[in-house]
């Protein structure tokens, strides 16, 4: 078996991680077969490499090396694209062509981003793969072809299979083997590693120095989720490269060029799960807080009313229990607001004018969400004395968001 250390050196493949080596090694098993591959993984990840290690370690690495991206090529001509043409079959077909699949014979065609194949021209690549025959576009003749199929994408098949949008039996004829890129995030080792490459190839291009960075930059680089992974990654540090004039950047410097809608690889504690998806934003976690804080409130309240119901007599509240209930029917706390008349401060099981009534019936939570987080805010601002940093641990967002709500709430802190 090949060194997956000379292959990483030979074909520039940066990185320590287990998922990658592991991803190398299938590559390298399989390429000696004739077995097609399905490459997965997030967009970004690398996965064009591997379609070339699989084909140099093959059989076929002294034919032709096909890389083809389906998303680019409009519907109306990707059968002519990957089958050939008559010419006369459409117009603009002035002349027999050649398709892919008939100028890799003997070699290696990369069908990259396979998912967005329209479904006629699935059944013709399903063709291709069981019996090695296709029609060109316009003829009636049948042409033999021996190629190797490596496809790759970044779209979920089977959530695709289901919505009707790709062909089961064409997945399973793909996916004889499959080989799953890990996203950046989840190799956090390699980040720094891809970094200094990425950093000393621009250095060389641009004849400047190689950009470093310090400690705390190196952390917050580590943190980050890099939706757009390696190519992301690789876009940042050219225009760190170009832009800034010192050349080592502090987590600030850095800051600047991390979007902030991917937030920091931090996993978020909703439900008891830890969930590190994009989509679980620093405003959701805000309208948690909110959420539960709403129902604390609402459970005292049943409570003091029950207690009131299981007295014989007449209960006087007084202090902070008498303070929840005249601020919870004064719409003060903007919890609950009565739609009938608030019952007096003395209450009684014996009174006949039904004044206590079950409350679910009268509760009309706000769902202004933006109110709710300007007051969590300023509460917490309030608490640590205008800290924004211990502020922003107690609300669980980091504080270049605190900062950014401030400003857009015009609070004073």
């Amino acid at each position: 078996m090949k060194d997956v250390q000379q292959i990483k050196q030979r074909f520039g493949i940066i990185g320590n991680s287990h998922a990658l080596n592991r991803a190398i090694d299938v590559a390298v098993q399989v390429a000696p077969t004739d077995l097609s591959v399905l490459i997965t993984g997030e967009s970004g990840t690398g996965k064009e490499v591997f379609p070339q290690i699989i084909h140099q370690f093959s059989t076929r690495k002294h034919g032709s090396y096909i890389a083809v991206n389906c998303g680019a090529i409009p519907e109306g001509t990707i059968d002519s694209e990957l089958f050939g043409h008559e010419k006369g079959s459409f117009t603009g077909a002035l002349s027999d062509r050649k398709g892919y699949f008939e100028e890799a014979h003997e070699g290696t065609i990369f069908l990259d981003e396979i998912g967005e194949l329209p479904l006629a021209t699935q059944v013709r690549l399903l063709r291709v793969l069981e019996t090695g025959e296709f029609i060109k576009v316009g003829s009636s003749k049948i042409i033999k072809t021996n190629v190797r199929l490596v496809a790759a994408t970044n779209v979920n098949l089977e959530q695709a299979i289901s919505k009707g949008r790709f062909r089961e039996d064409l997945f399973y004829r793909l996916n004889s083997v499959p080989i799953i890129m890990p996203p950046l995030r989840e190799r956090v080792d390699d980040i720094y590693l891809l970094f200094r490459k990425f950093a000393n190839d621009f250095g060389d291009r641009y004849r400047m120095p190689a950009i470093k960075l310090d400690e705390e930059a190196r952390l917050l680089l580590e943190k980050y989720r890099w939706p757009g992974n390696i190519r992301q990654l690789k876009n940042i540090t050219e225009q760190i490269s170009v832009i800034e004039n010192q050349r080592v950047l502090n987590a600030d410097d850095l800051r600047k060029y991390l979007p902030s809608h991917a937030g920091e690889n931090l996993p978020a504690l909703i439900g008891n799960e830890h969930r590190s998806e994009p989509g679980f934003s620093s405003e959701r976690e805000i309208l948690y807080k909110v959420l539960f804080e709403m129902k604390s409130d609402m459970n005292d309240l049943k409570k003091l009313v029950l207690e009131m119901l299981q007295h014989g007599g007449d209960l006087n509240l007084k202090g902070e229990n008498a303070q929840l209930i005249q601020n919870l029917y004064n719409g003060e706390s903007e919890i609950i607001k009565p739609s009938t008349t608030p019952a007096p401060m003395n209450y009684s099981p014996h009174h006949n004018d039904h004044s206590i009534e079950d409350t679910e019936e009268f509760i009309e939570e706000s769902l202004s969400l933006e109110d709710k987080e300007r007051e969590l805010i300023e509460k917490a601002l309030e608490r640590h004395g205008g800290r924004r940093k211990n502020a922003a641990r107690e609300l669980g967002i980091s504080e270049r968001t605190l900062y950014r709500k401030i400003k857009e709430y015009a609070i004073n802190g």
